[in-house]
């Protein structure tokens, strides 16, 4: 597709999919540290989904290239807390109907160009890959409070660092015999079965949390196939949902004892 043309923050509407159009909004409100917020905007039917940063057993995860841009430096998607999908006996991790993926970012230089080249998957009665490409110029001399407002409604979705000094989580292990990741939980805030795992540095996807029979652990099965060899030792994201919202934090796998689940 052609770069689309700009109206003030915001890009025109692209269609990717039947029923389904993407365009590129941004704050232009340029923080002190020299970061800004732009996100994705997705349009769709509530029955139409797009994809997690994991996105799963069937899906296909979304990525924006800004390679092209002018002043934009840095990016990184801040993705929104998704839905545990469990369907036809498939793990996928969605995101249904109107979606917004902030995506922050550093800027050097006083015109700015944020050029976005965007591939990602939808799903309705198939799924299929769609692609798209921006153009916006981004200017700090008026902020879109609309757009920002829209962006930090966004935000709020997005998983925060647990900085809490109480220990939420116990020392995560993986049963190599059941290639099972365990988690034991110990505050009562947490959901057990919102609890998502991603492993630093490897693909592999684990599957829906389950409770332990005596409902002190959270199980979630390797899924896949996937090899687990070194997967003691390194560092598992566990992304987690409370009655205050969305969190995250990181725990290193440590060696199962007998007897775990």
């Amino acid at each position: 597709m052609l770069a689309s043309p700009t109206l003030g923050a915001e890009t025109e509407w692209q269609s990717i999919a039947p029923d389904v159009r993407v365009r590129l909004i941004a704050s232009e409100f340029l923080r002190s540290d020299g970061t800004t917020l732009a996100a994705l905007e997705i349009d769709m039917p509530a029955s139409t989904k797009t994809y997690w940063r994991v996105p799963g057993e069937t899906g296909i995860g979304t990525e924006i290239d800004l390679a092209g841009s002018v002043g934009v430096t840095w990016n990184q998607i801040v993705w929104p807390y998704p839905l545990l999908e469990t369907k036809l006996g498939y793990t996928d991790f969605v995101y249904y109907g109107q979606t917004v993926l902030p995506i922050e970012l550093k800027v050097e230089g006083e015109k700015p160009i944020l050029r976005a080249a965007v591939l990602m998957g939808i799903c309705s009665d198939i799924c299929v890959p769609a692609q798209a490409n921006f153009t916006l110029p981004l200017d700090f001399s008026a902020p879109d409070r609309g757009q920002g407002l829209r962006i930090n409604q966004a935000l709020a979705l997005a998983p925060l660092s647990w900085d809490d000094p109480r220990e939420p989580i116990g020392g995560v292990t993986f049963d190599a015999t059941e290639e099972t990741l365990i988690v034991p939980v110990s505050d009562p805030q947490i959901d057990p079965l919102s609890v998502i795992a991603q492993a630093d540095g490897v693909d592999l996807l684990f599957g829906a949390p389950q409770k332990s029979r005596d409902g002190k652990l959270v199980l979630l099965p390797l899924l896949g196939g996937s090899v687990a060899e070194g997967l003691v030792g390194r560092l598992i994201q566990l992304t987690f949902m409370t009655p205050l919202g969305p969190f995250e934090l990181s725990r290193r796998i440590v060696p199962s004892t007998p007897g775990g689940l």
